[in-house]
């Protein structure tokens, strides 16, 4: 008895453990600007020497220019990570400005690192997201309107409207990471079997053929 006692204290203290540091870990300083230009490879970006860091460091300028979304899916993103803003680097966040033309689409993707906060600027967008028993949360959201996506989960954002939509999202993970899932699947390299695709979908394989043409 006292020995099941032990295996399931040992359990519970590594899953809280793992818990604990599934996250990003906290800043142990101030701030740590990011050394772009460091050869030390770490799990992040190297810390800028504090005496070099200035208040450019903390300030990004560009997010007012709206994206081309002159493209197949009338979508554009301009995502603002530590490469670009050295001073996101261990705070765990990123940004980013989303336009979407008359029925442009986010399509459907996870971020497998960081929730998502997105907050609709102008205009109206439809937005949902999948979640691990396939259930489909979704919502028309209007101008001043946010929605959170959950961490790892299958997503996406489409304007309804016509006219321009814009969009903000923060992320909560300096390198929150991108899976598309049409690209991935159909558009991997080197190419996913035939047979596989196929089987998954439930389509011939001159159907998977002519959709792998298209990424």
């Amino acid at each position: 008895m006292a020995f099941s006692h032990i295996v399931r204290f040992t359990f519970l203290l590594v899953l809280s453990t793992s818990l604990v540091f599934a996250s990003e870990p906290s800043p142990l300083q101030d701030f740590c600007v990011a050394d772009n230009t460091s050869p030390v490879f770490v799990n992040g970006v190297a810390c800028k020497n504090p005496s070099l860091v200035t208040a450019d460091d903390f300030t990004f300028s560009g997010l007012d220019k709206p994206g081309n979304t002159s493209n197949q899916q009338g979508f554009a993103v301009n995502l603002v990570t530590v490469d670009q803003f050295p001073g996101l680097n261990t705070f765990g966040v990123t940004v980013e400005r989303l336009d979407f033309a008359p029925k442009g689409l986010n399509s459907p993707h996870s971020h497998p690192r960081a929730t998502e906060v997105l907050t609709v600027i102008n205009g109206s967008l439809y937005v949902g997201f999948i979640t691990t028993e396939n259930k489909l949360f979704s919502k028309v959201m209007n101008k001043g309107d946010v929605f959170v996506f959950p961490i790892g989960l299958v997503h996406f954002q489409y304007n309804i409207g016509d006219c321009d939509v814009e969009a903000f999202s923060v992320l909560s993970s300096q390198d929150p990471g991108v899976v598309r899932i049409a690209n991935s699947l159909f558009g991997a390299n080197p190419e996913i079997s035939d047979d596989i695709l196929s089987k998954a979908f439930m389509l011939d394989k001159k159907t998977v053929d002519y959709m792998q043409s298209q990424f």
